[in-house]
C-alpha cells in the first residue's frame, strides 16, 4: 500500500485555493445574496431551492437493454467533473453544488439504480453493482475521460472502487466526508447497538416494499404511514411530489434494501490493506459535525472510527490531503457547497497542470 504523508487542514479561517474563506461571513453572505463567486471571480447564483428542474429527467442514458440511469448535466469545459451520491440519494442533494462548478468544467450529476428518474437494477446492488452502472454510463453518454469523481458517503466508496477497476477514466477523487468503516474496532458497544437496528431497519422496509407492491403509499393505511416522508423543505410542491412518486413504488424499497445490506457488510469491516490508487490525487472532505447529536463520549468514539478509516483511505494515495470542513453536517454540499467546489477545483487545477 502507498505510502505518504497527507495534509490536513481546517477550512475554517484558512487559506484553501489561494482564498480565505470565513465559514461564518461565507454562510451569512450566501443566504443574504444566494451567490457565490467563481474561480475566474465571476458572480454564481447558489440556489436556495431545489429547482423545478428536477420535477423531470434530465437525459435518461440506456446503460442496458430496458434500463437507463437520469443524468443532469450542466456548464462546458475541457475537464469533466461526475458527482456520485450517497446511500438512498438521488441527483437533489447536488443542486447546489453543481452550479458553483458548471462555471468553470462540465459537471454532471446522476441517479442510481432504483432512484430517482433511473430503471430498478439487479439485485443485489453491491458496490461492484454500482461501479458497473457507473462505468456503463459514463461510456454510453460519452462523458470525457479522465474526469474527477466527487463522492458523498457511500458515493465515497463506490468513487474509490471504481478509481481502481478503471483507473484510465479518474484524474482525481474528492471524497465527501466518507464514513467510518470497522466501528467495532472503537465503540464495540455502539456496533452492537447498530446491528440491532438494522434488524429493525429492514423489517421495516420489508412492510414498506409490501405496501408498495400493493400500491398502497400514495394512501397509506395507519401500519404503513412511517413509509412516507414528510416532505423536503428545500423543494416545493411540484419536486416533492416527483421525489414521492417514485418512493412509492416497489423498485424504490427493493433498491433500499439491498444497498443498506451491502452497507453493513461494507462499513461494517476496515478499508482493505490491499486497496491503493497509486499516486491518484486525493482529497477527503470532513465534516466537522457528523456526531453532532450524540452524546459526548460516544462522539468522541464514533468521530476517532472515522478518523482512522479517513486515515486509512489517505494511506491508499501518495498524494493525498484531508480537510476538515467547519459548520457542516455529513452533508457538507448542502451546507457548505463552496467548501466542495473549493476542493473540487483546486483539484481541477492540479490535474490541468499536470497535463501541460
Amino acid at each position: 500500500m502507498p505510502g505518504g504523508s497527507p495534509s490536513c487542514r481546517t477550512l475554517e479561517g484558512k487559506a484553501v485555493n489561494g482564498k480565505l474563506w470565513k465559514a461564518g461571513q461565507v454562510a451569512l453572505w450566501m443566504a443574504l445574496a444566494g451567490s457565490a463567486h467563481a474561480d475566474s471571480g465571476a458572480t454564481i447564483h447558489v440556489p436556495e431551492y431545489i429547482p423545478d428542474s428536477y420535477a423531470q429527467a434530465g437525459t435518461r442514458v440506456a446503460i442496458a437493454p430496458g434500463r437507463a440511469l437520469n443524468l443532469r448535466c450542466e456548464g462546458s469545459g475541457a475537464q469533466t467533473v461526475l458527482l456520485e451520491a450517497g446511500s438512498h440519494a438521488d441527483t437533489t442533494t447536488w443542486f447546489k453544488l453543481q452550479p458553483l462548478l458548471a462555471a468553470s468544467a462540465k459537471v454532471c450529476s446522476y441517479d442510481r439504480a432504483g432512484y430517482g428518474f433511473s430503471d430498478e437494477g439487479p439485485l443485489p446492488r453491491t458496490l461492484e453493482a454500482e461501479v458497473a452502472d457507473l462505468h456503463a454510463l459514463i461510456q454510453h453518454a460519452n462523458l470525457r475521460t479522465p474526469l474527477v469523481l466527487v463522492g458523498h458517503s457511500r458515493g465515497s466508496s463506490i468513487a474509490r472502487l471504481y478509481a481502481q477497476r478503471y483507473p484510465a477514466d479518474i484524474h482525481g477523487l474528492v471524497l465527501v466526508d466518507p464514513p467510518a468503516q470497522d466501528i467495532a474496532s472503537v465503540a464495540p458497544e455502539w456496533a452492537r447497538q447498530e446491528e440491532q437496528m438494522n434488524a429493525q431497519r429492514f423489517a421495516f422496509i420489508r412492510e414498506c416494499e409490501a405496501g408498495a407492491e400493493k400500491h398502497q403509499l400514495a394512501s397509506p393505511p395507519p401500519a404503513l404511514a412511517r413509509c412516507v416522508a414528510g416532505s423536503n423543505p428545500l423543494a416545493d410542491a411540484k419536486v416533492n411530489a416527483a421525489i414521492a412518486s417514485y418512493k412509492y413504488k416497489p423498485a424504490f424499497w427493493r433498491t433500499l434494501r439491498s444497498e443498506l445490506e451491502d452497507n453493513a457488510a461494507v462499513y461494517g469491516r476496515p478499508v482493505s490493506p490491499k486497496e491503493t490508487l497509486g499516486a491518484l490525487p486525493v482529497i477527503v472532505l470532513t465534516a466537522s459535525d457528523t456526531y453532532a447529536d450524540a452524546p459526548a463520549d460516544v462522539r468522541q468514539k464514533l468521530e476517532a472510527a472515522r478518523n482512522k478509516s479517513q486515515a486509512a483511505i489517505l494511506a491508499t494515495t501518495t498524494h493525498g490531503e484531508r480537510v476538515v470542513v467547519d459548520h457542516a453536517s455529513h452533508d457538507i454540499q448542502l451546507d457548505r457547497p463552496e467548501a466542495v467546489a473549493s476542493a473540487v477545483t483546486a483539484l481541477l487545477k492540479k490535474t490541468t497542470a499536470a497535463t501541460h
